[in-house]
């Protein structure tokens, strides 16, 4: 317990802004109209993919078995949200269809 609190003690101004981050992030989404939607889905999506390709490449240099499973955890993880934010992203995609 003494660990966790230094570690919160010592980091308090990094989890600060993180906690600020996600209010900011919540209060931007939240404000974005539908037809701009899919867009930023999209513009995610691709930089999710960045992200996925940094993760495997910092898995192949791992040197310790947490690394590795943190490395395979975040590349599951952000396939998942690719993956997602595509399903989504083409259900919205949908709704703009004319109906025949």
């Amino acid at each position: 317990m003494e660990n966790i609190l230094r570690f919160f003690l010592l980091n308090r101004e990094i989890i600060f802004i993180v906690i600020l981050s996600i209010f900011l992030g919540i209060e931007v989404i939240s404000h974005v109209p539908a037809i701009l939607h899919t867009p930023l889905m999209s513009g995610a999506n691709a930089i999710h993919g960045v992200v996925i390709i940094g993760a495997i490449i910092v898995m192949g240099h791992a040197e310790t078995t947490e690394a590795m499973i943190l490395g395979f955890l975040a590349v599951v993880l952000g396939t998942l949200n690719v993956v997602g934010g595509f399903v989504v992203t083409d259900r919205m995609l949908e709704m703009f269809k004319k109906k025949k």
